[in-house]
């Protein structure tokens, strides 16, 4: 079956819907970020998927503020010398997560090249922060590559980690995530500041760990192939990833890159299934899927079985 690409992108196709959900859950959301002054990447990245997630009652919190030391072409979070460090950020983050009675929890955050450890430290204690008010809380963080300190970002994150395994079972101790975002040939124009070989050293000292999945992304539509997809799909396999989401590139404002091609839902099903077929555990794919939507659903099947 052929798949179909449009290639006019001066409209969206049909098949990009938008949810601005205002449902019950929203409100309860809102004040649980903003009250307790948090950044989410829902807002700051101006994610697609904020009304239905918020009215679901899920966020991914965005710790060390909104600016990042890089420049990413793709991305609408603001970028300078941030200047901004809050130590008791990852109390606050706790207490929200308390409040919206959250069993399962994304954490991300800005590149911040300007710390010594890359803020690796407010991951570590978000996560020590969260589990002494919940020790069976499922956390998945979403981090940066840490550019030139990643054996002591791991050693940081895995110190907090083994101090508050989860009873033992089937499931990981923590889901750690980090998108690669493109093919490498496009490194240049859409991750300025990163490195594709960086990434994936990242994601295979990661999956080494004890007890920790790992997890990556791409943005489809930025004007690579179906086969450099492929071939990034198993460079993460092969890298012990062992989740995956695919989804569109959508220009989050006129400063960003154009899009390229919308991509057909039905390549993202040929590519959901080619990546089951390398050997990924969980695949999203699809038009409106984001490296967190629906990041629970992996969790909640296992603790089913």
């Amino acid at each position: 079956m052929q798949t179909q690409i449009v290639r006019n992108i001066s409209r969206m196709p049909s098949w990009i819907r938008q949810n601005l959900g205002r449902e019950s859950g929203y409100g309860g959301t809102h004040l649980a970020v903003h009250d307790n002054r948090l950044h989410t990447v829902c807002e700051e990245a101006k994610c697609p998927n904020r009304g239905e997630c918020w009215s679901r009652g899920t966020a991914t919190f965005m710790l060390l503020g909104d600016t990042c030391t890089r420049a990413c072409g793709f991305c609408a979070v603001k970028t300078g010398k941030p200047g901004w460090f809050d130590a008791n950020e990852p109390q606050r983050i706790a207490e929200a997560v308390a409040s919206m009675k959250l069993n399962y929890i994304v954490l991300t955050s800005v590149n911040r090249d300007d710390l010594e450890d890359g803020g690796a430290w407010v991951f570590a204690e978000s996560l020590r922060q969260l589990r002494q008010r919940q020790s069976n809380i499922d956390i998945e963080f979403l981090t940066p590559d840490f550019r030139n300190v990643q054996d002591e970002a791991v050693a940081i994150v895995m110190e907090a980690v083994k101090s508050f395994p989860l009873p033992a079972s089937a499931l990981p101790d923590l889901v750690w995530g980090h998108n690669v975002e493109t093919v490498p040939r496009l490194y240049k124009t859409a991750r300025k500041g990163s490195q594709y070989e960086r990434s994936l050293e990242l994601l295979e000292k990661a999956a080494k760990q004890p007890k920790v999945e790992t997890k990556s992304a791409l943005m489809l539509g930025l004007g690579e192939t179906r086969e450099e997809v492929i071939e990034v799909l198993k460079d993460l396999r092969s890298a012990g990833v062992d989740r995956v989401s695919l989804g569109q590139y959508l220009r989050p404002s006129l400063d960003n890159l154009p899009v390229a091609e919308y991509i057909h839902p039905d390549m993202f099903a040929e590519l959901e299934n080619e990546a089951r077929a390398i050997g990924f555990r969980w695949v999203k794919a699809g038009p409106l899927v984001r490296s967190s939507y629906y990041a629970e659903e992996i969790q909640q099947e296992n603790q089913s079985v």
